[in-house]
């Protein structure tokens, strides 16, 4: 159980380090590249099976025991998250098989590749908040990389925006860990959910809660620290741009998650207010920016931030269920966020051109049915029409927020959920629908080859989770909850990792 929990960051590792070694062949890259992702799809779901039927799993490393030692922890929401990681993962790298060129292979794509994973994996599983910030700080690294691979010079720009403003975010993270080690005098999330919740010194509790909350949201790109999402997201390939929307942001939320339920409880009286706000405001611009552009991942890359919105608002709203919305909201959205991306690099290559306005040869749906059905799902499922993924997720949401009479906020998720549609519809009738009809000498000088079996299995693949996410959203939404409810139980993460002893001396006199 020990080595299923450490084996999301092995995996990734050991295949990196492979390919590394392998540089001269990129055949072997790719094989590698593929069947580590397959393989830690398959380690990612038995961990979750573990956790799901045993509970919380707790790995000390070099057996030294929490607060002294490091620890790896994995709760069933940290599971979700690690399989959701896999699963975007071996999209991508099958995706990238044929939607990479053969010169950013060379310069070892598929090692970058599987180090982000283990950057990712590794945030999802730590139990020690300055661990938190080194797989941070992995992931940022091989993610310049990537976003600069290739050294275009759109390229160069967006990965300078982006590596500067997240920079800014890692000296803030790691200057709200400093005082906080100084503070409490131990970095292990367990032991610091005690200490924190027994100190009389709200003044820096506070504090420290909003230096971690903008260190996180300019991870998560929440409002205002979003800019540089849209400045960068459009500038890689697609296979790298469709990693990045579904995981990237998604790290940082899974942090404010994290440390807003285990280290700072929502404040109804300064939080809450504040958390709602920002929300709102999230969502609001990211959908409007989205209804003003015309180039299709720059649409996409707003609707990032609209959609981090959704997931903010159910922390924010602070109960059971709104938390277990937030959940649901995640796993609904990586899978749907990934796939627009794939699909937008597919609609390129049979356009030639991902500006909506220009009309290429031929529209998406004459040259490929197939693609612009298999964009049609994702697209309705993120603008929440039933029954497919988004219209389960948001109406726990709004079931949450009316509960409490949160009307306002409510209002605003409704209105974003049309902007949203209306910009799902923009970009099908602009690359997808519009176009001079197909000709037979179109037909004939068509490439057959335009849109390969290998960058079509992934996208068929995800399209499909999105299909049986919303068939059954029932036993999704379940799991969904109980990882909430794992979230609410501090006493048990804590009673896990520190173990009952640790808690015995703490209730004693």
């Amino acid at each position: 159980m020990s080595t299923l929990a450490v084996l999301p960051v092995i995996l990734p590792l050991a295949a990196g380090a492979a390919s590394v070694l392998l540089w001269k062949s990129l055949r072997v890259q790719r094989v590698v590249g593929v069947a580590a992702t397959l393989a830690l799809v398959i380690v990612s779901l038995l961990l979750f099976r573990e956790v799901n039927r045993e509970g919380i799993i707790v790995v000390h490393m070099g057996s030294w025991p929490s607060p002294i030692g490091i620890s790896f922890v994995v709760d069933l929401f940290g599971s979700i998250m690690v399989v959701l990681a896999a699963i975007t993962g071996a999209a991508t790298a099958i995706y990238s098989v044929r939607g990479i060129d053969k010169r950013r292979q060379s310069f070892l794509y598929f090692p970058l590749l599987h180090i982000l994973l283990m950057g990712v994996c590794g945030a999802f599983l730590t139990g020690d908040i300055f661990n938190l910030y080194v797989w941070f700080e992995v992931l940022l690294m091989s993610s310049f990389v990537l976003l600069a691979l290739g050294n275009e010079r759109d390229q160069l720009e967006g990965a300078i925006k982006y590596v500067t403003i997240n920079l800014m975010s890692s000296a803030l993270f790691l200057t709200a860990i400093g005082i906080l080690y100084g503070t409490f005098g131990t970095l292990d999330m367990a032991d610091l959910s005690r200490k924190i919740a027994a100190t009389q010194n709200t003044g820096i509790v506070t504090t420290l809660s909003m230096l971690f909350l903008i260190a996180f949201g300019i991870k998560a790109a929440i409002f205002p620290l979003f800019f540089w999402l849209p400045a960068s997201y459009h500038t890689p390939p697609f296979a790298v741009s469709a990693i990045f929307a579904g995981l990237l942001t998604k790290v940082g939320v899974y942090a404010i998650i994290r440390v807003f339920t285990l280290l700072f409880p929502i404040d109804p009286g300064f939080t809450r207010p504040l958390m709602l706000f920002l929300a709102a405001m999230t969502m609001l611009t990211g959908v409007l920016g989205a209804a003003s552009q015309m180039e299709f991942r720059r649409v996409l890359s707003f609707h990032i931030i609209s959609q981090i919105g959704y997931m903010l608002l159910g922390l924010a709203l602070a109960t059971p269920l709104a938390l277990a919305g937030s959940v649901f909201y995640i796993m609904h959205h990586i899978i749907v966020k990934a796939n627009l991306f794939f699909i937008a690099g597919l609609a390129e290559r049979i356009r030639g051109t991902s500006d909506l306005k220009a009309i290429g040869p031929v529209s998406v749906y004459a040259r490929s049915p197939l693609v612009a059905i298999l964009f049609f799902i994702p697209a309705m499922s993120l603008a929440g029409i039933p029954p497919l993924s988004g219209f389960f997720a948001k109406l726990v949401l709004v079931r949450a927020g009316l509960e409490i009479g949160e009307w306002a906020i409510i209002a605003v998720a409704l209105v974003v959920s049309i902007l949203t549609l209306y910009s799902m519809t923009k970009i099908w009738a602009e690359a997808f629908w519009k176009g001079p009809a197909r000709r037979e000498d179109e037909a004939e000088s068509d490439n057959k080859d335009a849109v390969p079996p290998s960058m079509l299995l992934p996208v068929a693949t995800l399209a499909a989770i999105t299909v049986a996410v919303g068939l059954f959203a029932g036993p999704i939404f379940d799991i969904a909850s109980r990882a909430a409810a794992q979230l609410l139980d501090k006493e048990g993460y804590v009673r896990a990792v520190l173990g009952d002893e640790a808690m015995q001396e703490e209730e004693s006199p």
